[in-house]
């Protein structure tokens, strides 16, 4: 029963992955194969739009300056100069916006009064007047866009995130070990040398403040007295055997678990952002739940590896950890409140850019980031994506593969 039904949702899966291939042939301008149609193109590698005997040859022009628009037009052959045409392009992109851009003459052609910002991925609108005459056209020009149904981005575990302000937290990675707390450790010695008579606890047994260790004969007055557990914890040496003479040497040593801490090892280099108080995250070898901690000390003296030990104490109240046990860290050294991060998690490398996909509906759109501070699971976003956008944070290499898949161009 368990083999039919992991079939079952193997083919389920299947049948999902056909679903989102057949979705990149949603883009316009595609012929039946699939495979997107190039543009005619004129001598300034731009694209050709032919009315009649008025042609336009429009280019995205990026030489040395932000990318614009820049149009040269002719008629019946002739070069036309462009104070001859009045020229205005709307650009529609994904969720309604527009860009209505405005052109001047310059030269021998008309230059756009605004920067066509990434993507590049857009309806365009073009409106051109010349002699008492209009001419229009439209024509997709989509990158980095696909479109995927819910059910779909659901199956394959497609996440979303809203980009907003967030706390980045910088830290510093550490390794070191769990030791008995110094001040939690007591060390039992015999008040009046004697004979021990019973030994009433057994090495690594759990006992309480006032609970009987040992019974002495003293020496001096030949009469018993009891040594009792000065703190709760557990026996981590015993030193006492009936018959044995107390001598001065330390009978027991008691440490109380519920609150470790932890020595790690820091390069000089990180030395001097380490700070009491500042809360540190620990891990240990098969635990998948870090435990935070707060440092108490930071040692003066160089170890021989050229490390300084960072100390911080942290609650075992559960007694899940136990001294001795070897911890990778991560110290915070600095905290930074910005007004939008992403999740590290949804960054994707798509042409020379470092971006996350924006989703609007069902459909996904590339946008390309400016990063700042990055800081844990979050990354600092200066430009590119707008606070309060809904962007995929889980799984978008998908996302990416579909839209690669598609083949759409970056058209200019």
């Amino acid at each position: 029963m368990k083999k039919l039904l992991h079939i079952t949702g193997l083919a389920l899966m299947f049948g999902m992955l056909i679903i989102l291939s057949n979705s990149a042939l949603s883009f316009e301008g595609s012929n039946s194969e699939g495979a997107e149609i190039a543009p005619e193109k004129g001598p300034h590698n731009g694209r050709l739009l032919k009315d009649g005997d008025f042609v336009l040859e429009l280019s995205i022009f990026e030489t040395g300056v932000p990318p614009e628009f820049r149009v040269w037009v002719s008629n019946k052959g002739e070069k036309l100069k462009p104070t001859d045409v009045d020229l205005k392009i709307t650009l529609t992109r994904l969720g309604g916006v527009e860009d209505k851009i405005n052109f001047t003459p310059q030269g021998d052609f008309l230059r756009g009064d605004m920067v066509i910002y990434e993507p590049h991925s857009f309806v365009v609108s073009i409106n051109a007047n010349y002699q008492g005459q209009l001419h229009h056209w439209q024509y997709d020009n989509l990158e980095g866009r696909t479109s995927i149904e819910s059910a779909v981005a659901e199956a394959l575990e497609i996440g979303t995130s809203i980009g907003g302000p967030q706390v980045l937290k910088e830290t510093v990675s550490a390794f070191g070990k769990l030791a008995n707390h110094p001040e939690k450790t007591r060390h039992v010695t015999a008040r009046f040398a004697g004979a021990i008579k019973k030994v009433h606890v057994s090495l690594g047994q759990r006992i309480k403040k006032g609970q009987r260790l040992v019974t002495i004969e003293s020496n001096e007055s030949l009469k018993s007295y009891t040594i009792f557990a000065p703190i709760d914890g557990v026996i981590t040496q015993r030193n006492a055997n009936p018959g044995e003479q107390t001598k001065d040497r330390v009978l027991f040593a008691l440490a109380d678990s519920r609150l470790l801490v932890s020595e790690l090892a820091v390069f000089p280099s990180d030395r001097q952002r380490m700070k009491i108080g500042a809360k540190v995250w620990l891990l240990s070898k098969g635990s998948d739940s870090p435990v935070a901690g707060v440092i108490t000390q930071i040692d003066t003296l160089v170890q021989a590896n050229q490390s300084i030990i960072v100390r911080a104490e942290l609650s075992n109240e559960a007694g899940n950890l136990l001294a001795g046990t070897f911890v990778t860290a991560k110290i915070e050294v600095a905290e930074y409140h910005v007004p939008l991060a992403v999740k590290r998690s949804g960054l994707q490398a798509f042409r020379d850019f470092t971006v996350v996909f924006e989703k609007i509906g069902n459909e996904y759109e590339v946008r390309m980031l400016e990063l700042g501070r990055v800081a844990g699971e979050w990354v600092e976003v200066l430009g590119g994506l707008k606070p309060g956008a809904e962007y995929v944070s889980d799984n978008s290499y998908i996302i990416k593969a579909d839209i690669e898949k598609s083949g759409a161009s970056h058209d200019h």
